[in-house]
C-alpha cells in the first residue's frame, strides 16, 4: 500500500522496541521503515522480525537510521535516545519519544528538536493513563482548599528490571499535583522519625516487583475520608498503542511540542 506510514522503531531490540515492531506489522495503516540499535548490541544485523518474534520481514537491526521514514518512536536508553532526537531534528523526522530516565540536560537536548519537527516527549504513552492525568488534575484542582488539608501519595509499581526509580509517569503526577494545589517538598519513602507529616509534601513510594508492567495510584488523604484513583496496565501493548496513535497523530502536524492530551483530544 503507497500510503501506509513508514515507522522507524529506535530500541527496537528491547522488550518495548519489539512490541512496537509487532503491532507496526499488524497495523494495516503503517509499515516498519527502520529498526534501529545502539552500535554495540547483540541484535545488529539480525531481522527485527525474527527478534520479535513474528518471522522474518525483510529488515534488519542497524546502528544508523539509512533509510526514509515518516516517523520515528523511540522506546530505547536515554543516550539513545538523545541520539534519535538528533538525527530527527536534522532530517525532520517526526518522533515519539517514550524513554523516561533523562536527565535535564538529556531533557533538554531533545526538546529542542521540536524547533524543525513535531515532536511528543510523554512519560506515559497509555491511553488510560494520559485519562487519569486529566482526572488527577481535575481532583486536586478540588480538593486544594479543604479546610483540613490533603495529604497527597504516590504509589508506583513495576517490574524488577526498571532502572529508573520512581518512574517518569509518578513524578508527571506529582508535577500536575503540585500545579494545582501548590505543594513545595517532593519526598521518596520515609524512614526513621521523620516527624508529623507537613501538607507541603507529596510522597512517592517505588515498588519493584515480578513482571509488573506500570500501576499507579493516587492517594489523596484528607480527615475521614480518602480518595483513590488507580490506573493499571496489563500488558505492555497499552503503552504501544498510545504510541501508534502518537505517530500518526504527529504526521499530520507542524514543527513543534506536543503531548498525549493533543492526540487524544483532552485539552
Amino acid at each position: 500500500m503507497g500510503d501506509q506510514l513508514l515507522v522507524g522503531v529506535n530500541g527496537a531490540s528491547g522488550r518495548m522496541g519489539q512490541r512496537v515492531a509487532v503491532l507496526v506489522y499488524q497495523d494495516p495503516d503503517l509499515k516498519l521503515g527502520a529498526a534501529l540499535e545502539s552500535d554495540t548490541s547483540p541484535a545488529l544485523g539480525k531481522d527485527v522480525g525474527e527478534v520479535a518474534g513474528i518471522g522474518p520481514v525483510g529488515l534488519n537491526i542497524t546502528s544508523e537510521l539509512t533509510d526514509r521514514v515518516d516517523v520515528i518512536i523511540d522506546f530505547s536508553l536515554p543516550a539513545g535516545l538523545v541520539k534519535i532526537a538528533g538525527v530527527c531534528a536534522e532530517r525532520q523526522i517526526p518522533l515519539v519519544a517514550a524513554t523516561t530516565g533523562l536527565t535535564p540536560e538529556q531533557r533538554n537536548e531533545v526538546l529542542t528538536a521540536s524547533q524543525t519537527t513535531p515532536l511528543i516527549l510523554a512519560p506515559n504513552m497509555s491511553v488510560a493513563v494520559n485519562l487519569m492525568m486529566k482526572l488527577v488534575r481535575e481532583a486536586a484542582h478540588s480538593l486544594k482548599n479543604t479546610p483540613s488539608g490533603v495529604d497527597v501519595e504516590i504509589i508506583e509499581r513495576h517490574h524488577r528490571f526498571k532502572e529508573d526509580a520512581p518512574s517518569g509517569t509518578a513524578l508527571h503526577f506529582g508535577e500536575i499535583i503540585a500545579d494545582e494545589m501548590g505543594q513545595t517538598e517532593h519526598v521518596h519513602g520515609r524512614e526513621g522519625r521523620p516527624g508529623p507529616r507537613p501538607v507541603c509534601e507529596i510522597g512517592y513510594h517505588a515498588l519493584r516487583t515480578g513482571d509488573n508492567v506500570g500501576e499507579h495510584t493516587i492517594v489523596f488523604g484528607m480527615m475521614g475520608e480518602t480518595i483513590d484513583l488507580t490506573v493499571r496496565g496489563h500488558t505492555r501493548d497499552s503503552y504501544v498503542y498510545g504510541a501508534l496513535m502518537a505517530a500518526k497523530y504527529l504526521t499530520t502536524q507542524k514543527a513543534g511540542l506536543y503531548t498525549m492530551a493533543d492526540v487524544l483530544g483532552l485539552n
